[in-house]
């Protein structure tokens, strides 16, 4: 009688690290939802009966895509007249052929509560891999703070009324924001990798418009054959203080909720260690978290990997005692044996002169990398994570 047991039990471990299957919903693109202060919102209108064009990069590509928009951080419902997609051109430009009204329950209008999200109806669409996607929103009432993602890196064109595809999109006001859009999924057979990140993750110091982050650079070298989601927040922290809500709050929202994730980098902690005070403490607790982050991921079927915290010397976070902190958590990361593997990019982007400093030539503010160094980063993290997935 042990034998069924044994047989559903082999099973369920199966399923729990299975890859997606034919039809599955994959993450091809993603932000982490923030909530918006005045100074984060258009300067001439808070959205009400305006249009927004906003610009992403997918990874994964696919015949059948699907939207997500957030409402969460809002205390008021916002309403949405319709929601078209286009393929980008330059600029505002769409390639209007392409374009593509969205269905809520079979409706072009949905209006999404307050702390809600809302997905779209499964839409039909030649989504190419790294394209460039265009997604216009034409709202009817919008509330006073949005939920946004503050750190697009990318340019969004705001209309004053309803645009439609065929018509010229008159541009009022432009802001390097985006607004309700959270997550892009396509039917595949692939799967997705999320990052956990910060400034350095978000893009701080890349190059605007360009896409050029290095999760960008990652899907790039990996040749648009894994979804690759960039959930990172500039100034945020993994335990505490900081910008919009810490990791360890936001990793189950942020993190286990996107789509088809097989795999997980965390690459966060720099700002836990330049605000801290005392070494030990903020060791303590971003190990803590760590394996908080080790233990859900593994929970719900999910490699997950730990990256090395970057130099911060001639930064504003420089100090002896937040370089012996750095220190000791790159130590723990990359010998503690706890991650499913370990992406070493202090190792990459140190000065070997001068290790507690970024190569001259990859730093924009000696904490952050340019766009040459995100480049490295993000074709080191693709290789690396071939050779992991060739060993597993």
């Amino acid at each position: 009688m042990k034998k069924p047991l044994l047989i559903l039990t082999c099973l369920l471990a199966l399923t729990a690290n299975a890859k997606p299957t034919a039809g599955s919903w994959v993450g091809t693109w993603a932000a982490a939802a923030e909530f918006t202060g005045k100074e984060d919102m258009p300067q001439t209108t808070n959205l009400t009966d305006c249009s927004l064009r906003q610009i992403v990069h997918v990874s994964l590509g696919g015949e059948t895509l699907r939207l997500k928009l957030s409402n969460e951080f809002s205390s008021e419902p916002v309403e949405i007249k319709a929601v078209y997609i286009a393929d980008a051109t330059d600029g505002v430009g769409i390639d209007v052929p392409t374009a593509r009204y969205l269905a809520f329950n079979g409706n072009r209008s949905v209006t999404i509560e307050a702390g809600k999200t809302v997905v779209c109806d499964p839409l039909s669409y030649l989504l190419k891999p790294l394209q460039r996607l265009s997604v216009t929103i034409c709202y009817g009432k919008a509330p006073e703070h949005a939920t946004s993602h503050r750190g697009s890196r990318t340019t969004s064109y705001i209309m004053q009324g309803m645009s439609e595809p065929q018509t010229p999109f008159t541009v009022s006001e432009q802001v390097a924001h985006w607004y309700n859009i959270a997550a892009i999924d396509v039917l595949s057979t692939g799967e997705a990798i999320a990052v956990l990140g910060n400034s350095l993750t978000d893009g701080r110091g890349s190059t605007t418009d360009a896409q050029d982050r290095w999760t960008d650079r990652l899907a790039e070298a990996l040749n648009g054959e894994m979804g690759v989601l960039n959930l990172g927040i500039g100034g945020n922290c993994v335990v505490r203080g900081g910008l919009s809500e810490p990791a360890v709050k936001r990793f189950d929202r942020d993190i286990l909720s996107q789509s088809g994730v097989t795999r997980v980098i965390v690459f966060e902690g720099i700002n836990d260690v330049g605000g801290s005070s005392t070494a030990d403490q903020t060791v303590a607790d971003l190990i803590a978290a760590y394996r908080q982050f080790i233990r859900k991921g593994h929970e719900h079927g999910k490699k997950v990997y730990g990256a090395t915290l970057t130099p911060i010397g001639q930064s504003f976070y420089e100090s002896s005692v937040h370089e012996a902190t750095r220190q000791a958590v790159n130590e723990w990361i990359r010998n503690s044996g706890e991650f499913d593997g370990v992406i070493d990019f202090d190792e990459l982007v140190r000065d070997p002169l001068t290790p507690t400093q970024l190569l001259v030539g990859w730093q924009s503010d000696w904490l952050h990398l340019n766009s040459q160094g995100y480049k490295a980063m993000g074709e080191h993290a693709a290789q690396w994570l071939k050779k992991q997935m060739q060993t597993e």
